[in-house]
């Protein structure tokens, strides 16, 4: 109708066939953890020479998938916001497992599902573990924590992450508040509380405001500390006392 504001169909396809190249998935996925990196550390990830890795970046910044800064005579690159890692979890859930073809590659894997960070908060096993501990102790309440298929065929496509409702209690925020998260000033622009289908798992882990906020305190508090390869998180001793005494969480990972 006349003065109605035009509508426009989003472009799957092009998406879709920017992530689809190889090398392109291996920079998105070495950038899944949220923070910036050098062209030439994405070249090395994804196997290839520094001209290619520049034409794949191009394309992936011309696509808003990536944005980036000079520093110096260095470009860095990161992920244009959490929803292009949103995204990259979801296609993991589908994926079918790439063939693992050294012992490098497998300890790799085995580290990515002990623990890892999907954007700014924790994943894999340490991810579900910790949400799960926050259920069990009441510092959120909701669902299980389970991720059930049938559910997912359900549910609207912009529901994801928020069909399901979990909220924080008095408890919580006291025990939060505790540890030096203020659960009344989380980041700007975001929901508070949303989840993801943590793709090794398929259980929810905690995602949206606060669970950035938790893991950039356990970083802080050096509970958790990156490891050797993007994405790679390890538990310190110290983390493994504060998790279990702040939530109850026993870690086995």
């Amino acid at each position: 109708m006349d003065g109605e504001p035009l509508k426009q169909q989003t472009d799957i396809a092009r998406a879709a066939a920017l992530i689809a190249d190889p090398s392109r998935a291996r920079m998105l996925k070495s950038l899944a953890d949220g923070r910036a990196l050098p062209a030439s550390a994405l070249a090395g990830e994804a196997g290839v020479s520094a001209a290619t890795a520049s034409v794949h970046l191009g394309k992936l910044v011309e696509g808003e998938f990536v944005t980036v800064t000079r520093q110096g005579r260095h470009r860095y690159y990161r992920l244009a916001g959490p929803d292009i890692s949103a995204a990259l979890e979801a296609l993991a859930l589908i994926a079918p497992p790439l063939p693992l073809t050294s012992l490098k590659q497998s300890n790799r894997t085995n580290a990515l599902h002990r623990a890892r960070t999907c954007y700014d908060h924790l994943a894999g096993r340490l991810g579900v573990g910790l949400m799960a501990a926050l259920l069990e102790h009441r510092v959120l309440t909701g669902p299980d924590g389970g991720h059930r298929a049938e559910d997912a065929v359900r549910d609207r496509p912009a529901s994801y992450g928020r069909d399901v409702r979990y909220e924080l209690t008095d408890t919580g925020r006291e025990r939060l508040a505790a540890l030096g998260v203020d659960a009344d000033r989380l980041p700007p622009r975001r929901p508070p509380i949303r989840y993801c289908v943590d793709w090794s798992e398929h259980r929810h882990h905690l995602a949206g405001g606060l669970g950035a906020a938790l893991t950039t305190r356990l970083f802080d508090l050096d509970w958790v500390r990156w490891g050797p390869a993007p994405r790679l998180v390890h538990v310190t001793e110290r983390g493994t006392e504060g998790l279990r005494r702040s939530f109850g969480l026993t870690l086995v990972l």
